[in-house]
């Protein structure tokens, strides 16, 4: 079957009455069915399926999942698996791979209401992020069915007279995809569905926040086809993600996360031990510090909403969320005034609630982390704004704006992953650009102006993977907007983008001379 042609999967229409009650009632069904048991998966059988309790963020008490914790010899012993499984998925053609992925993608479709509630309770994401969730999830699936076609056509070589050239691509061998909880369906699914599509076996850690999320994924793509001994499942903490980035049977790792994890596979990635006759890839998408410029001629109409919205929806937790707004000083006052007013009336609360703008976060450990940096901004510099009556059962964490903070605060220079945004005033966008050059990090960036001069040299000398103009800075879209980050916020071809299939396959080059003996044709 070869794939229709690629569109995004439209999200679901939340203002209509039938399309929320049938949300609802998909999460009372699940709520009946808790907790969820989520095993480790090696070769299609269960292996240990205790040791971590995923429990919903906004009512610590419900238990969403109880999943195996697997260790270093698990990990081992499904890399082990894979290389088998490799053979039988490695051999089918891209035609039948690319067949299995887009039924992959029908699955998840017909269990949109369910991923979504699964979505709610396990990782607190209101019902329009966890919808967007799983249609990035159907997005990716499709997106690399279609790159799997592409990639064993080949590109297109020079042909001189005489001889003959062709450039195919193989499979790397096992690919260990280690994912986070933010995105509990969309990211691994991106990063599993391309390792798949190239014809590589696939080891999956999930972050142990989601776990159910992410067994709703290996079912889904089992049941279209997978060999069960190409895709293996290992929720697990630290020993099964370090094990398996060590393993000298993996050949390629995917990770998404933070910076320091990333940093760390990246050095363990490089050694080559004894009997490891490869060197590993990273395909890696970290932190950042991500910043809003807006320029004197800005429409401030436009830009409250937008930095709002990239700055507190889902709390803060997204890689690419808003965390800095860096304002000329001609517009500083009014913008931070309006911003004020904008935060002051979001609406802080449970993510099953419809309508709900900031949920709570994701586990303490993060409200623990987020009330640090604001506790450190008072010490800095000033809170402009904070948000009272937060609900007092759950993690939730008020929404906060920052201001006239210190040039050397962490607050500005080190990723916070909450709803906290800091803001400052600067006399140009030339200062703007030195502020986001400075960091480390080169994720996403923002830029608010009516000149198509500024928004030529400002997207120029900023370093950032995505630059979005005029328009929030999150919500990228598979194959719109490939994502991916610079600097220490990533390494490695943007995901939903033209070039991310060739990270995990081996290129190979056949050059033949035809020019004395002709072909002998069987």
């Amino acid at each position: 079957m070869i794939p229709p042609p690629f569109r995004n999967e439209p999200t679901l229409e939340l203002r209509r009455p039938g399309e929320r009650d049938a949300l609802a009632a998909a999460l009372r069904e699940l709520d009946r069915r808790l907790p969820l048991n989520v095993p480790a998966l090696i070769a299609g059988e269960q292996g240990t399926s205790s040791g971590i309790e995923s429990r919903d963020p906004g009512d610590p008490e419900r238990i969403v999942a109880v999943a195996g914790a697997a260790s270093g010899g698990d990990a081992a012993a499904a890399v082990e698996t894979g290389a088998a499984g490799l053979r039988e998925w490695g051999a089918r053609r891209a035609e039948e791979r690319a067949t299995v992925l887009v039924r992959a993608a029908a699955i998840l479709r017909d269990r949109r209401h369910e991923l979504a509630a699964l979505e709610v309770l396990e990782c607190a994401k209101p019902w329009p992020e966890a919808d967007a969730d799983v249609c990035e999830a159907i997005d990716h699936l499709t997106y690399y069915a279609s790159g799997a076609l592409e990639l064993e056509r080949g590109p297109d070589l020079i042909q001189a007279r005489g001889e003959r050239n062709a450039m195919r691509f193989a499979p790397l061998g096992v690919v260990a995809v280690i994912a986070p909880w933010n995105f509990p369906l969309a990211i691994p699914a991106g990063m599993t569905a391309a390792a798949l599509a190239a014809g590589n076996a696939v080891v999956l850690k999930p972050a142990e926040q989601s776990p159910g999320c992410a067994l709703a994924l290996i079912e889904a793509l089992h049941e279209a086809g997978v060999p069960v001994r190409a895709l293996g499942l290992l929720p697990g903490y630290g020993e099964a993600g370090a094990t398996l980035v060590r393993d000298p049977g993996v050949h390629a790792i995917a990770f998404t996360g933070s910076s320091p994890v990333g940093l760390e596979i990246v050095r363990a990635a490089a050694q080559t031990p004894e009997g490891q006759d490869h060197v590993k890839r990273v395909v890696a998408e970290m932190g950042g510090k991500n910043c809003v410029i807006v320029d004197s001629d800005a429409d401030l109409d436009q830009a409250v909403p937008a930095i709002v919205s990239s700055a507190f929806g889902y709390a803060g937790q997204k890689c690419s969320a808003a965390a800095r707004v860096i304002a000329h000083e001609a517009i500083a006052e009014p913008l931070l005034e309006r911003l004020l007013g904008a935060v002051e009336v979001l609406r802080v609360g449970q993510a099953a609630e419809f309508g709900i703008d900031v949920p709570p976060l994701i586990e303490p450990q993060a409200t623990e982390r987020v009330e640090g940096y604001a506790d450190r901004a008072r010490l800095d510099g000033r809170i402009a704004f904070e948000a009272v009556g937060v609900p007092a059962e759950g993690c939730f964490c008020p929404p906060r704006v920052v201001t006239d903070l210190d040039p050397d605060s962490p607050v500005l220079h080190e990723e916070i992953f909450g709803p906290l945004l800091a803001f400052e005033s600067v006399p140009s966008v030339e200062v703007a650009c030195d502020l986001v050059e400075s960091l480390p990090f080169g994720l996403t960036g923002g830029l608010f102006s009516r000149s198509p001069v500024t928004v030529k040299a400002v997207a120029a000398r900023l370093p950032v993977g995505n630059l979005y103009v005029n328009r929030e800075i999150t919500g990228a879209k598979v194959g719109r907007q490939p994502f991916g980050g610079n600097r220490l916020s990533g390494v490695g071809s943007k995901a939903g983008g033209p070039g991310y299939l060739v990270q995990f396959a081996e290129p190979r080059v056949l050059s033949e001379d035809t020019t004395r003996h002709g072909l002998l044709l069987d």
